[in-house]
């Protein structure tokens, strides 16, 4: 692997160069003065990018998983009904961990490639009049397949049944990078990491509680110590954390905030947007098909490309990494050996992109597959080139 090639697997990403000098810094008394004014701009950071003025923002150190136990350990009790749709690895991993907290989980299967039922949720809470289900999960972005889904969609199917349960979502690939309106899609909890698109070393849980969840802090009963919001409450209003801080992650996120910001979130979201059209481009030339079945699915952070029947994926991760120094993601569970994913997010740009794009074509041509190559980077570079799409607008 070469440290001078950027990386393609969908987190942790490329981490631009500012970043990483934020968070390589002395020690500093995180008692201090100095501490908070590090700590407050970082959670008004992050409210601005989760477009929320009304939740609280807590950030542990930790990663996405420990945001996940936040979410379920803050808001819930032993033996309460949890409504989940499993459709990835990720989903998969969230489902179990509430299994494992002692949660009863009704669990809607769905094939990995699609994205979350709304209709099936709607379906499952119209059926619970006695409103026993506590919380609904739900996985923005599945990471193992390249799968978006519609949170809109799934806040609506829970009004439309009348449910009170709480809706928790995990957007931890596509938080910083795609659309995600916490207020506007009345999401109670919502969950992401430092390492995806807020462009960090992995290290930060950081998770958005509205207020209908922090009220249920108050009743739910499941263990929990660490992930304590009631304790990172106390810590913030005397400027600190309720033990020991990661405090150079905490400064680099406020500036990756502060960058997300500066570029504009609209001009943020549109960029992840145009990178992954012109993978999609790419995979469309080299006669291969993503595993998200159809276009609203698709992700604009990852992509999980399925290579052709009895041929293991795993091969052109495995090749990238040994003959040309880049790295693209293994698929994992249901989809291992059948996809590789092309993660574009975080620092990342048109060039970049080409560089990821170009390389995974010599790969395959390597392995004996049908690929032409220049095939998928004049794809690409059609979608991504900018003079030309001047050129044309002048000339009509």
């Amino acid at each position: 692997m070469s440290l001078q090639n950027p990386v393609f697997i969908p987190g942790p990403t490329n981490m631009p160069e500012v970043l990483r000098k934020a968070i390589d810094m002395p020690t500093l008394d995180h008692r201090s003065a100095m501490f908070a004014d590090i700590l407050h701009p970082a959670i008004d950071g992050v409210k601005k990018v989760l477009k929320t003025e009304t939740a609280q923002i807590f950030v542990f150190p930790s990663t996405g998983t420990g945001g996940w136990e936040t979410a379920l350990t803050n808001t819930l009790s032993a033996g309460d009904k949890v409504l989940a749709a499993r459709n990835g690895m990720f989903s998969h991993r969230w489902i179990d961990m509430c299994q494992r907290h002692g949660l009863d989980v009704h669990v809607i299967e769905t094939p990995w490639g699609e994205g979350l039922p709304a209709d099936k949720y709607e379906e499952v809470l119209r059926a619970d009049t006695g409103h026993t289900i506590k919380a609904v999960l739900a996985t923005h972005n599945e990471t193992a397949t390249g799968v978006v889904s519609d949170i809109a969609a799934v806040r609506a199917a829970m009004d439309a049944a009348n449910h009170p349960a709480l809706l928790l979502v995990d957007g931890v690939s596509s938080i910083g990078s795609m659309n995600f309106e916490m207020d506007a899609w009345c999401v109670d909890v919502a969950v992401t990491g430092s390492q995806k698109g807020f462009m960090l070393p992995a290290g930060l849980a950081i998770v958005g509680f509205s207020q209908k969840a922090r009220a249920a802090v108050e009743t739910a009963q499941l263990h929990r110590t660490f992930f304590d919001i009631r304790d990172m409450e106390k810590g913030y209003s005397v400027n600190g954390f309720p033990y020991t801080p990661p405090v150079g992650l905490l400064n680099g996120l406020n500036l990756a905030c502060n960058m997300l910001l500066d570029e504009g979130l609209d001009n943020v979201f549109a960029r992840h947007r145009r990178i992954a059209s012109g993978v999609r481009a790419a995979v469309d030339a080299w006669g291969l098909e993503l595993c998200a079945a159809k276009p609203e699915w698709q992700s604009d952070t990852v992509s999980a490309i399925r290579t052709p029947e009895g041929f293991n994926a795993t091969h052109i991760v495995t090749h990238a990494a040994e003959v040309y120094g880049m790295a693209f993601g293994t698929g994992l569970g249901e989809v291992a050996g059948k996809v590789f994913r092309i993660g574009h997010l975080g620092q990342l740009t048109d060039a970049l992109a080409l560089s990821g794009i170009a390389t995974a074509e010599m790969v395959m041509a390597d392995l004996g597959l049908d690929i032409e190559l220049g095939s998928g980077v004049a794809a690409a570079q059609a979608v991504y080139r900018h003079g030309g799409n001047q050129k044309k607008k002048e000339a009509a």
